[in-house]
This record gives structure tokens, C-alpha cells and sequence, in this order.
């Protein structure tokens, strides 16, 4: 039988010390705890820390782009060695995968992202998945890797994604840990401080804005912290942390990338009428449209928004949009086939 994909996030304050070393009593619980699930699944480990890892190295730091690209060439094989350090006396090997934005918004580099690891599992070795900061393009960076570990999550159909962070989980006013949150909504988002660790681009806001990504596309988000005991086999039971549950819903490998994978390229306004003919799962003809932010092009992908300035769909375009005047006297021309939209 196949096994379920399980996403495993760490962030750069999970497993590095304030002085920005890398922790290594955290790697060597992240390889045991691992170890014991790799029999029942197909694990990806997302792991920041390079840049923090290799920060040091830099003189007079100061976190600038240049910066922050050498400080992640350096600390990148540093983090990787550390992990196989403590992977190999349990007779596992690790690969390192360094992931672009553009990797998930091409399909077909997507595709081959999904083969290699897949012939990683089947010889029973795990990917360990990074952002390529050296080279990354600014205006294409993932927002974090908490996004990454989502995208990873929707594209490979995971069953669950863990996000392990620097608190126990999400807390309340009280500053208890909120066991469950059925749905990731505006009282749940209001939940998260707004702060972030000193060596992460996270927080709990992107936790929960990444987990309820998840929870649309029927994948279930545990957000925990690595200095609970046995912090990663307690969350994969749901028995630490907070568990964001994952709705009901059947959709395509093809349909969780359109709804995460491509890169957004406008924001289109459509009107009741649209909104409902969506819901209905028909096609986006022009006639529904109200306004469009930018132009797009055949094959680019959009976001769909009601009258009330709500998100409820991403679809992929049918044809060329320059402005909404270019689109107007072609009212029943579908903008998008109702096979690539998306409700979220």
C-alpha cells in the first residue's frame, strides 16, 4: 500500500540557539522522532537555518539581500551536514533539495520536483527541502518556508503537514495553548501576535494563513513546538500543539496546483451573478467581470474576489486580459474553463 506524505517544517528559531548556532540537541530529537515514522510514511523535512547558521561567517552583518544570499551559501552544507550527522546511526540518508517559487508555478518542473522524490522515497531516503536564497529572485521568493511546506504539502497530497515553532502552539488571551481550531478564520487569524522570532521571516500569522491553505485543500495543519517531548510523534496524533483540521474535500493533483502552485499574477473583481455561476461550477465569462487590477495572459493564474473584497477562487486564464476595456464587448467569452477554476 502507498504511503501517506507527511510535511515536517522546521523554523530557523526551532533549531538554532539564540546565538545563532545550530542546535544540535534539536537535530538529534528531529532524527529519532523521524526514524520512528518513516516506516508508515513519506516524509519531507522543510528546514530554515542556513542563513542563521551561516550569518556568523559574514563580517559586520546586517541583513542585507547580498548578505543574506552569502549567508545561506555558507550555511546551507553546514545545516545539510549537521542533519546526516544525526540521521546516520539510524540508517538514514538525506537529500537536499533547494526549492524556487518558480518550481511550483511551471507545472512541468513541478512534476519532475515530484518524481525525484518520489525515487528519493522508494530508496528510502529523505528530502530535506530549503528555500535557494542564493539565487532566489527577489519579486519570486516564497513568502517564507512555512509557504513551502504548504505548497509541498498540496502538491504531493500530504496527509499532514507539522509546523514546528518556538511556542507550543497557538495561544489564547490567557496565553494557553488553543488545542483545535476547526476552522482558520478571522477569530482564529486574530489569535496570532504579529511578531516575529530575530532569525526567522515567519510567524503565527503565516502558520495559520499557510495552515488554513492546507485545511482548503483537505490536509490536516498541527503547529507545535520541538521542546514538548517527543514533540513530532505527539503531533502527528494530534495529541500536542494546535490542530488546524482539514475540510472535507475531493479534489485533483491538478486542481491543489492550480489552487496553490502557480504564481498569482492579478486580482480579478466579478460581480453576484459570476460569483454564483462559479460556485455552480461553470466557467468566468467576461460579462461577470466588474474589474481587473492588471493584465494577464493565456495560462497565467488569478484570484478570483466577490463584491465584498472576499477570496473564494483561484483559475487559471483562457484567454489574454490587457484591462477590463478589452474584455468588455467580448461578454460571453469565457475567460476561464470552469476545469480550471478553483473554489477555495
Amino acid at each position: 500500500m502507498r504511503k501517506p506524505v507527511l510535511v515536517i517544517k522546521f523554523g530557523s528559531a526551532s533549531i538554532t540557539t539564540k546565538e545563532g548556532k545550530i542546535d544540535e540537541r534539536v537535530i538529534l530529537e528531529i532524527a529519532r522522532q523521524t526514524a520512528q515514522l518513516q516506516a508508515q510514511y513519506n516524509i519531507v523535512l522543510v528546514s530554515s537555518g542556513a542563513v542563521a547558521a551561516g550569518k556568523k561567517y559574514i563580517s559586520n552583518y546586517t541583513g542585507t539581500l547580498s548578505e543574506r544570499k552569502a549567508a545561506a551559501a555558507l550555511g546551507n552544507p553546514l545545516l545539510i551536514g549537521k542533519y546526516s550527522t544525526y540521521f546516520k546511526p539510524f540508517g538514514i540518508a538525506l537529500a537536499q533539495s533547494l526549492c524556487e517559487r518558480q518550481h511550483f508555478a511551471n507545472r512541468d518542473q513541478f512534476l519532475q520536483l515530484k518524481a525525484t522524490y518520489q525515487e528519493l522515497w522508494k530508496n528510502g531516503v529523505i528530502p530535506v527541502a530549503n528555500e535557494n536564497d542564493v539565487v532566489s529572485n527577489k519579486e519570486l521568493k516564497f513568502s517564507d518556508n512555512d509557504e513551502l511546506a504548504t505548497l509541498i504539502a498540496v502538491g504531493f497530497g500530504a496527509e499532514q503537514v507539522l509546523f514546528s515553532t518556538s511556542v507550543p502552539g497557538v495561544l489564547d488571551a490567557r496565553g494557553e495553548v488553543v488545542r483545535e481550531i476547526e476552522v482558520v478564520n478571522k477569530e482564529a487569524l486574530g489569535l496570532a501576535r504579529k511578531d516575529k522570532s530575530s532569525v526567522g521571516l515567519g510567524g503565527m500569522v503565516s502558520k495559520l494563513n499557510f495552515a488554513r491553505l492546507a485545511n482548503q485543500m483537505g490536509i490536516q495543519a498541527v503547529i507545535f513546538s520541538m521542546q514538548t517531548e517527543d514533540g513530532i510523534l505527539k503531533a502527528v496524533k494530534g495529541d500536542t500543539g494546535t490542530v488546524c483540521r482539514a475540510q472535507a474535500i475531493k479534489v485533483s493533483s491538478r486542481r491543489k496546483w492550480l489552487a496553490s502552485g502557480g504564481l498569482i499574477k492579478a486580482l480579478v473583481t466579478v460581480d453576484e451573478g459570476a460569483e454564483q455561476a462559479l460556485k455552480d461550477r461553470k466557467s468566468l465569462l467576461a460579462v461577470g467581470i466588474i474589474s481587473v487590477n492588471q493584465s494577464f495572459e493565456t495560462g497565467e493564474m488569478f484570484q478570483v474576489i466577490n463584491q465584498q473584497g472576499e477570496i473564494f477562487a483561484v483559475a487559471q486564464a483562457k484567454t489574454d486580459v490587457n484591462d477590463l476595456a478589452s474584455i468588455q464587448f467580448r461578454k460571453n467569452v469565457a475567460i476561464a474553463h470552469a476545469d480550471d477554476i478553483v473554489l477555495l
